[in-house]
């Protein structure tokens, strides 16, 4: 089973209550944050720990950031490189991971930063590939309003096949660095790239040797028909957001599927769906900090904030009480993905709360409450009847939420023989039980 940690490196995590939460740190503004759960979670031999990211406030609500600061809806978002290196530093065998946009970033400067991790890391750097889909993201980067849909997908394809070459322009072995000869590096290994594309024009070679794992591995989390398209294409990891077991196995089979018709191996593809763990001694116990989580510590309007950022479309000009109409859904597409599926959990027709409710809250993936045992039931039962390849555990508050999981469950996992009890290799790829890809 895989294990990844789903980090912010901000106020909040995924659950946007959480920095409410009695016990919760409030340190994120200090390295000593970062390291200690990325300790944690290397005590509790997880692949990996990984960073969401995004390139703004939370702006679309009300047209004003305003909301955003006033609840805490992710008005904080560190810059992930400084963060990652810190990590690194602390840890020996986790890997670290970060969000970086195809969008607004150039291949060069992506390419760069995640070979350096990998090397600096000793072979533990991933690179969480998205598409940014925010009005506010563009607005900060001389833009008026985010790409069209498809046509990101098209430049993070070209942005990826740049990024790979730079990646390879290194040859394996380039490096002589013979003090006596005064020979460095062959050049007959090391070469430019001359990238001409739609979107990028690159020259090459990248500044970087070739990394511990010959490429970074890849994580991307595209649901719609282009996401899993580039995924099947790309990922080492894909992260899903399926909300119950028998979706889940039906993405798992079509994702595979995609995947080896893109003639890919899909045994070296991991399909991890995003998921809470609620542990506690006792069942009454879980159950309660559940109802904590579902009922005390998320204000609507930061919920309100996120979802309108996530979905284009400004929630304030609706009472909490207003059915989502068809209107509200022709507007915007995700609307009505979220809305259908809001609606298929519920079983009943669907309010702008109710949508506040499932994004704020812990409605968007598996949610696992209980005791050890029963948490490790439920993972096991989803692990084992072809749902996934183990799950990106997200995060109810920080780093409580990662300490009962590691202090719990993880031996449970460990009794039942469906999780390691120690790292046998040093590098990412090595956890995952992927190839060194060969240079290109």
């Amino acid at each position: 089973m895989t294990l990844v940690g789903f980090m912010q490196a901000g106020n909040v995590t995924v659950y946007s209550g959480s920095w409410r939460y009695p016990s919760a740190d409030l340190g994120f503004l200090t390295m000593d944050y970062y390291t200690r759960i990325g300790k944690v979670l290397e005590e509790g031999k997880f692949d990996c720990v990984f960073f969401d990211d995004r390139l703004a406030m939370p702006g679309v609500y009300g047209d004003s950031v305003a909301e955003a600061v006033r609840y805490g809806a992710r008005p904080v978002k560190l810059d992930l490189t400084a963060v990652l290196g810190g990590i690194i530093g602390a840890t020996s065998r986790i890997g670290v991971g970060a969000t970086y946009s195809t969008t607004y970033y150039q291949p060069y400067h992506v390419a760069r930063t995640f070979a350096t991790l990998d090397h600096l890391s000793g072979g533990r750097a991933a690179w969480n590939v998205v598409t940014s889909v925010n009005d506010s993201e563009a607005q900060n980067f001389g833009l008026s309003a985010a790409m069209d849909h498809d046509r990101r997908y098209d430049k993070a394809d070209e942005f990826l096949q740049t990024v790979s070459a730079l990646w390879d322009s290194w040859g394996d072995g380039a490096l002589i660095m013979d003090k006596e000869t005064g020979e460095f590096a062959d050049p007959a290994k090391v070469h430019e790239i001359n990238h001409k594309g739609e979107w990028f024009s690159v020259r090459g070679p990248l500044t970087v040797p070739r990394t511990p794992q010959g490429r970074p591995v890849i994580l991307q989390a595209g649901s719609s028909g282009r996401g899993r398209e580039f995924a099947a294409a790309w990922a080492d990891m894909v992260f899903t957001g399926d909300p119950g077991l028998e979706v889940a196995q039906q993405h798992y089979r079509e994702q595979k599927e995609q995947i080896a018709a893109s003639g890919r191996n899909p045994d070296d593809v991991k399909i991890l769906p995003m998921a809470y763990v609620v542990g506690g001694e006792t069942q009454a116990i879980a159950e309660e900090k559940e109802r904590l989580f579902l009922d005390a510590y998320v204000h609507p309007v930061a919920s309100l904030a996120l979802l309108s950022e996530l979905l284009n479309y400004d929630f304030a000009k609706h009472d909490l009480d207003d059915v989502v109409t068809d209107e509200m859904m022709a507007a915007s597409s995700g609307i009505r993905g979220l809305s259908m599926g809001v609606r298929k959990h519920l079983g009943r027709e669907v309010t702008v709360r109710d949508l506040a409710a499932h994004r704020a809250t812990l409605l968007q993936g598996p949610r696992f409450v209980g005791t050890a045992t029963a948490v490790a039931d439920q993972m096991e039962e989803w692990f084992n009847s072809g749902g996934c390849d183990g799950f990106v555990l997200a995060a109810t508050h920080l780093p409580g939420a990662f300490e009962e999981f590691v202090r719990m469950v993880v031996p449970e996992l460990q009794r039942r023989g469906v999780f390691r009890r120690e790292y046998t290799g040093t590098t990412l790829r090595e956890h995952l039980g992927i190839a060194r890809p060969e240079s290109q």
